[in-house]
């Protein structure tokens, strides 16, 4: 990516744009980086001024001690600011998380859409999140990344036998690298349940989507998102998985962000 600019506390942020209209900033989830969005971005550049980012701690941006989930909202306000002003936001995973934590912020956001916000919808995955949060915070400590990363594919629900062969694919070292990244994401999730307070201080139009062929409980945490938001709404996209296709999700989000009013 050939542009940078600063956040608040001086750390760089690497960005590109494309695409001319309404101004959109796209945020990715867990363990990736702006080359994960870049397919969604070309598919909505014919409508908007798409802009994509390496967030804090991986690939070309820096990152600066200690963190905080309020650190990366003002990285939003920055690339909100390189955009003119005001723009929609769009974050997928643990990046929608990043995004209604921005949206609540009352910084100068048009609309917000997030996909799949992995919040727990019962006891036993709020449990789960919080050893999860023990063990990283203890690999993270250790310097043990590898050890962080196989910590992380298991709460995604990742056979184990994809992790060993994972572990010894091309792209290790390169998840290893942003490892440390995975605590930021962590800390955006809070206890890992859905943030009602949070969600019903929010004033802007917020589409929460999910994938029709994702499990049962990300469908329930997207619906859930939508109720708490008073200006929620909620869609599902036939066929999709967390991995969703950026062909299926463009035309929902290019609506959305546009003139026409968002789906009820």
């Amino acid at each position: 990516m050939d542009k940078k600019t600063l956040s608040r506390d001086g750390t760089p942020l690497a960005y590109e744009r494309t695409g001319q209209g309404p101004a959109i900033v796209l945020v990715s989830g867990a363990m990736s980086t702006a080359g994960t969005v870049r397919p969604l971005a070309a598919a909505l550049s014919d409508r908007f001024d798409v802009l994509v980012y390496d967030r804090r701690g991986r690939g070309e941006s820096g990152d600066t001690a200690p963190y905080a989930v309020e650190r990366e909202v003002e990285d939003l306000a920055a690339l909100i600011e390189v955009t003119g002003g005001e723009a929609a936001l769009y974050g997928i995973s643990s990046g929608g998380a990043l995004v209604l934590h921005a949206a609540a912020s009352g910084l100068p956001v048009r609309r917000a859409a997030v996909y799949e916000v992995p919040f727990a919808v019962g006891e036993g995955g709020a449990k789960e999140r919080a050893e999860y949060t023990e063990n990283l915070t203890e690999a993270l400590a250790q310097g043990r990344r590898g050890d962080a990363v196989e910590l992380f594919l298991r709460l995604t629900g990742l056979a184990e036998e994809m992790i060993q062969g994972a572990r010894r694919s091309p792209m290790w070292p390169g998840m290893e690298a942003i490892a440390p990244s995975l605590a930021h994401d962590d800390a955006v999730m809070g206890d890992g349940r859905v943030h009602r307070d949070l969600l019903a201080s929010i004033t802007l139009p917020v589409l929460s989507v999910a994938g029709g062929a994702s499990p049962p409980w990300l469908r329930e945490a997207a619906r859930a998102v939508a109720d708490a938001v008073p200006g929620g709404a909620y869609r599902v996209l036939d066929g999709q998985t967390h991995i969703v296709d950026p062909q299926a999700l463009a035309p929902v989000l290019a609506e959305f962000f546009g003139d026409s009013p968002p789906h009820t």
